[in-house]
């Protein structure tokens, strides 16, 4: 019974993607689905990257299943696999434990130190923390 257990996890595991994959993936997010050339265009718009390598990334990308690739016409379309929520929280949570020993509230302290917040940004933040003191 325990090795159908072992295997089931195994088989929902998603990979984390790498810094690059992220990008693409925020791209495919923005934009929906996308070819090869509309995610590299938009990717040169903040950094240099050649064509090759970010084909390369996105078949790798389809691989480890962060993508799906629609292959029936002579150009693929790729899209998003992995839900953009899901992966924030993937890295979030991740960062708290790494960067700030398990203290979420050390993570936002730093965070607001090192940004300054619109109103619109400090009411969010207050009707969340008031919803989270309501028990919701």
């Amino acid at each position: 019974m325990l090795t159908k257990y072992i295997v089931i996890v195994m088989k929902n595991k998603v990979s984390k993607p790498t810094e690059s994959e992220l990008e693409i993936l925020t791209v495919l997010w923005q934009k929906g689905k996308s070819s090869v050339r509309t995610v590299h265009e938009e990717l040169s718009k903040t950094k240099e990257c050649g064509y090759t390598t970010t084909l390369k990334l996105m078949q790798i990308m389809f691989e480890k299943k962060l993508v799906n690739r629609d292959s029936s016409s002579k150009i693929h379309i790729y899209e998003a696999a992995v839900n953009k929520e899901k992966t924030q929280r993937l890295f979030v949570n991740k960062m708290i434990q790494n960067l700030f020993s398990g203290s979420s509230s050390q993570m936002i302290l730093q965070a607001l130190g090192n940004h300054t917040a619109s109103k619109q940004e400090l009411g969010e933040i207050e009707a969340y923390i008031a919803k989270l003191k309501a028990g919701h």
